[in-house]
């Protein structure tokens, strides 16, 4: 973790960042109490760090109850916030979870399930868990006083990008195909953005989507499958850093510094029933990212392409439209990518 007891200067100047950029929106949250799901990874990470970072600083008298799976682990991963009295850990599956008492003017539900391929025991993969966790959120949202939800769904609602539309907006009407298969996640996600509006519509409360793309930063997974996190992990390795692919798509990428704005913003000011795109739309291709990587962390390190692009295929694209953000909020990108590379790549330095 960035932020133990020891405070160093990463993570104090990164929330510093969100703090600075917030001040509005924390004013808005000035003794409220809050609900959180997913508070324990990427994403929760950071909005769990830079709300008591903020609550510290401002002396808010902020309350978050934060549900987890596993109250141990993330004590044992971010002792310093664990102990914070401001945060309570509440011990809980996200589809049966237990409610906790009183009332929550703000939920955020940023719990997701990790997509996997259907198996033969879970032919339809993530979808039932992730929409039933939703379900779960919303029925505590609607009997405990929420007055706004944040629900933190996905690009992947989109479907495959055309590729001659090279920044998806919030009203594209494209989705991901009902016979695809491998779909469950953004068909989850789809479904779960209805089931906000139609609470929304019936019980009053104003309910939000933040449509999340791509990041780097601290805490982002080294080992799993984000393009961004694998080249500083083999560039940190000494090389060579793989591209799985033929390294033509296109991706953006937003620091999570940034996020955390974009989110606690969207969380207080976004306009119920409504979804934003959070992202960058500073478009790069996977190779060009290696690139970026390598020259910022292990200049002169080989970068490995597995596949030749095919003559005449259009390169994919995963980019988003963030102009609604921007006109509406006020919201852009303050951190550019080399700098958030940067400050990923010290950020893993620290973990070993």
């Amino acid at each position: 973790m960035p932020c133990d007891d020891a405070m160093d200067y990463l993570c104090a100047r990164d929330l510093d960042h969100v703090l600075t950029n917030t001040a509005q929106v924390w004013e808005s949250l000035r003794g409220q109490r809050l609900f959180i799901t997913g508070g324990t990874g990427f994403v929760g990470c950071w909005l769990t760090e830079s709300l008591a970072w903020a609550n510290q600083r401002l002396q808010l008298g902020l309350r978050a109850v934060l549900l987890t799976r596993n109250p141990d682990a993330f004590r044992a991963k971010a002792p310093r916030i664990a102990r914070d009295s401001s945060l309570q850990l509440v011990a809980g599956d996200i589809c049966s979870f237990d409610f906790p008492e009183g009332e929550f003017p703000f939920v955020i539900h940023a719990a997701t399930e990790r997509s996997f391929e259907p198996t033969f025991d879970r032919p339809v993969s993530t979808f039932d868990r992730d929409v039933e966790g939703t379900r779960r959120v919303l029925e505590f949202a609607r009997t405990h006083g929420t007055k706004r939800l944040l629900f933190t769904s996905s690009g992947a609602i989109y479907g495959p990008q055309p590729p001659e539309l090279t920044h998806v907006p919030e009203d594209y009407t494209g989705a991901p195909s009902t016979m695809d298969a491998t779909s469950a996640y953004g068909q989850a996600k789809r479904t779960s953005e209805w089931l906000c509006a139609m609470y929304s519509r019936q019980y009053g409360f104003a309910a939000v989507v933040a449509r999340l793309f791509a990041f780097v930063g601290p805490h982002l997974p080294l080992h799993l499958n984000y393009a961004v996190g694998n080249f500083v992990r083999d560039a940190m390795l000494g090389g060579p850093v793989k591209i799985l692919g033929d390294g033509t798509p296109y991706r953006s990428y937003l620091y999570a510094a940034d996020l955390a704005i974009w989110l606690w913003t969207i969380l207080v000011r976004g306009e119920s029933m409504r979804a934003y795109n959070v992202g960058s739309g500073d478009a790069l291709s996977i190779a060009e990212l290696a690139r970026v990587v390598v020259d910022l962390i292990a200049p002169g390190t080989a970068v490995e392409v597995a596949a030749r692009p095919l003559p005449g295929r259009a390169a994919a694209r995963y980019v988003p439209n963030v102009e609604r953000a921007q006109r509406e909020l006020g919201l852009k990108m303050l951190v550019p990518l080399p700098e958030g590379v940067r400050r990923t790549f010290e950020w893993a330095i620290q973990q070993q």
